[in-house]
């Protein structure tokens, strides 16, 4: 079962960091494994989501996911968006950036590095705002209760998150900006640059964010039509068959996976900006994450366990976050690769360790007391 399901990302992996070694030596082989790892950790929850909504559609809409879904995901948006990132941050076609990145790495290197400071304002605004959303929602399930709880209740406030990554934004341009690191170790005032660039990210997110709305509540309308037909067919004697999406509500599902997806993908390529600015390192670890992240859903969607591990989705967000400040942060000061990328995988382990323990006390509270305190124990620390 893992080697039909992995096997293809397995050998995805080996040459992958074959290539990372041939290409930057052992120093490329750990970069690209930290962003493989990243990726994974990132876009762990979208495999879930993924899977839960996959496993509804029949076995057309599926197999398309998983085949074109995976040729946008992989190549479009972990292969070709680096390119398009750096070759509109640094004002360069993009066939001259990949050449600069084969063949000109100084100079591409030069580039990347005095373009920094919009590319991390960017990015660093539209994952600022993904973290926002997250803990300002409230949720049955709370890891971090303590903190958790008090954000949830700030987070009935409208137009919160907007807000706070705004300021946010007029700091770092107030502060980190006005110091701006560029190539050589010049320090230049690049206020404008970063503000309109985080704007622009901000911007970004709230369009990727309506999308996806818009295609869920698509979604919504056809699972209230498919449950009243149910209901009628029950009413009427007849048998109701186990419903699979196809045509109309599968297309719309289609779609709003894709631009989930999409918006995952995003972050997880804006991020590997934080770990390094080589793009052909960056494309090999994000290449094999994806490949991960879509032999995870499969996993998911034949396993049919899904909500094991109930903490992973929040540390995932977490880490997002820690990413975030990262970003904003390197506008002016430089951070070792090392740094970045451990962040990500320390917060994701320790959800992960947090959701096993949390599975033992409802097994023992199931075990002692009877099933009556599942609920509470779910709602988190």
């Amino acid at each position: 079962m893992i080697l039909k399901t992995f096997g293809w990302s397995f050998a995805v992996t080996a040459l992958g960091l074959v290539a990372a070694v041939f290409y930057g030596g052992w120093t490329g082989f750990g970069v690209v494994a930290i962003l493989s790892i990243l990726e994974i950790s990132l876009s762990f929850d979208n495999a879930v989501v993924n899977a839960g909504i996959l496993k509804k559609m029949n076995a057309f809409w599926q197999k398309i996911f998983l085949t074109i879904g995976v040729l946008i995901a992989v190549f479009g948006m972990r292969l070709v968006f680096p390119v398009v990132i750096v070759a509109v941050s640094a004002k360069i076609g993009p066939i001259e950036a990949v050449r600069l990145a084969l063949n000109e790495k100084d100079h591409y290197k030069q580039l990347v590095t005095d373009a920094h400071p919009s590319i991390a304002a960017f990015g660093g605004m539209f994952l600022l705002m993904i973290f926002l959303d997250f803990i300002f929602e409230d949720r049955d399930i709370k890891w971090l209760g303590w903190l958790e709880r008090p954000l949830a209740k700030l987070g009935k406030v409208d137009m919160l998150s907007v807000c706070i990554a705004l300021v946010v934004l007029m700091v770092t341009a107030m502060t980190f900006a006005t110091h701006a690191h560029q190539h050589g170790g010049a320090h230049v005032d690049k206020a404008q640059t970063v503000l309109i660039s985080g704007i622009a990210g901000l911007i970004t997110y709230l369009i990727v964010g309506g999308l996806s709305s818009f295609f869920e509540n698509k979604l919504e309308e056809e699972e209230e039509r498919e449950h009243e037909a149910e209901e009628e067919a029950a009413k009427a004697g007849k048998k109701v068959p186990a419903v699979l999406m196809a045509g109309k509500a599968a297309f719309f599902m289609f779609l709003y996976l894709e631009v989930l997806d999409a918006s995952f993908s995003f972050d997880g390529v804006i991020g590997a900006f934080a770990v390094t600015n080589d793009i052909v390192l960056m494309a090999l670890g994000l290449g094999i994450g994806a490949m991960y992240v879509r032999s995870l859903t499969v996993y998911l969607v034949r396993q049919g366990t899904l909500d094991d591990y109930v903490y992973l989705e929040h540390g995932a967000h977490y880490a997002i976050g820690a990413l975030a400040v990262i970003l904003l942060v390197t506008i002016q000061y430089e951070i070792h690769e090392v740094i970045t990328g451990s962040v990500g995988v320390i917060l994701i382990a320790w959800s992960f360790i947090s959701s096993v323990l949390r599975n033992r006390r409802l097994a023992a509270a199931e075990g002692g007391a009877g099933s009556g305190e599942k609920t509470e124990v779910s709602s988190g620390v």
